[in-house]
């Protein structure tokens, strides 16, 4: 009787091993290859894409020119960009917190004042040359996506 009880409690403790070796998550990623392929990703590109206000279904054109995206410590990064929407269009540097869902970065801005538009909370996620999320301001909020377009480089000249 002792025989079968160790026996099943070995088979117990080998099948638990086996289920805790198999549940166990990926290895965390390279955050060092995420952080410059993001910055790469978005260092002179432009965001095209579009936004909603509200209940409305209407989609109204954006344009995000980014010069430059780099990283000044974890959790900032600073964003030099054109920002184009309705009648505005501004040039600013944006000191933006981004945060990281896995391998996803995600501007979260909470009530923040962007010179020359307003103050605005806004999350928005970047992913494999798309970008979407969420945003609102003193006038509404709504919804906001599009695709990540990096600009072409010149074509060399013939000799």
């Amino acid at each position: 009787m002792t025989r079968i009880i160790v026996v099943v409690l070995a088979a117990l403790l080998g099948a638990a091993a086996m289920f805790f070796a198999l549940a166990q998550k990926e290895p965390p990623p390279d955050m060092a290859a995420l952080e410059k392929q993001f910055e790469e990703s978005l260092t002179g590109a432009t965001l095209v894409g579009n936004f909603t206000m509200g209940e409305s279904a209407a989609l109204r054109e954006e344009k995000y020119a980014i010069e430059k995206v780099s990283k000044v410590k974890d959790g900032l990064w600073l964003f030099q960009a054109r920002i184009q929407y309705g009648k505005r269009d501004v040039t600013v540097p944006l000191p933006l917190p981004v945060q990281w869902a896995g391998d996803t970065p995600v501007i979260t801005l909470t009530d923040m004042t962007i010179p020359g538009l307003g103050t605005y909370t806004a999350r928005v996620m970047f992913y494999r040359g798309q970008y979407a999320g969420t945003w609102s301001g003193k006038g509404g909020g709504g919804h906001l996506f599009g695709r990540i377009v990096k600009e072409s480089a010149p074509a060399a000249a013939p000799r």
